[in-house]
């Protein structure tokens, strides 16, 4: 029976997010650009371009993701996110041209998973967004599923390395289930074996006839 040391704990499903995931704890360190819609008295020190003592309204600078959505409300203006490169207008037109030609992991690892999670500032390009993270996952599916089915013992590592990291789980899960039917089609498939419950079983009854 296999073993791991660590057993892997799924990322939260769109909007979704599981603290226990590794994945998930990367996706919220992603950084994203965003405008101060208010003055920050002493925190000048964590923009590094400037040697002013505050944060003064209307900074640009770039904040991790977890940080962004913790100072984001929608009554209050503290700051405004912006998008990045990859989810504006001009991108989207690329993805819903042809998604299968972008390399997902040169544009971020974690496509989707920002993409949803940009979803919970309020931007009036957030339906836009939505619709092609979808249809980008749709289009891109079958070639990822069709790939990892017809690479059986084959170096795999230029098909995923333009994926995006939901796109390599997918695209190992094909894999693992591949490799398994073609270990139960040579017969290498493991044994089912009868429970410890019945082997003591038939041993108390040999017993039982014997004495």
């Amino acid at each position: 029976m296999d073993t791991q040391s660590y057993l892997p704990v799924q990322p939260g499903v769109g909007m979704e997010e599981n603290f226990l995931s590794l994945d998930d704890i990367l996706l919220s360190h992603e950084r994203l650009p965003v405008r101060t819609e208010c003055t920050f008295p002493r925190l000048g020190f964590l923009e590094k371009s400037t040697d002013t003592q505050d944060i003064l309204e209307g900074t640009k600078m770039e904040l991790p993701l977890w940080l962004s959505k913790g100072l984001y409300e929608r009554k209050k203006r503290v700051l405004s996110v912006e998008l990045p490169k990859v989810y504006k207008e001009g991108w989207r037109t690329v993805f819903n041209a042809d998604s299968n030609v972008v390399d997902l992991h040169k544009m971020g690892p974690y496509y989707y998973g920002l993409g949803s999670q940009l979803l919970h500032f309020d931007s009036p390009e957030n339906p836009e967004i939505a619709q092609t993270l979808l249809q980008t996952f749709i289009g891109r599916f079958r070639r990822i599923m069709d790939s990892s089915q017809n690479a059986y013992n084959e170096d795999t590592s230029a098909l995923v390395e333009r994926l995006d990291c939901l796109e390599k789980a997918l695209f190992r899960s094909g894999q693992i289930g591949l490799n398994s039917f073609q270990s139960w089609e040579k017969g290498q498939a493991s044994q089912l074996t009868a429970s410890s419950l019945v082997l003591n079983y038939r041993k108390r009854k040999i017993t039982d006839i014997q004495t």
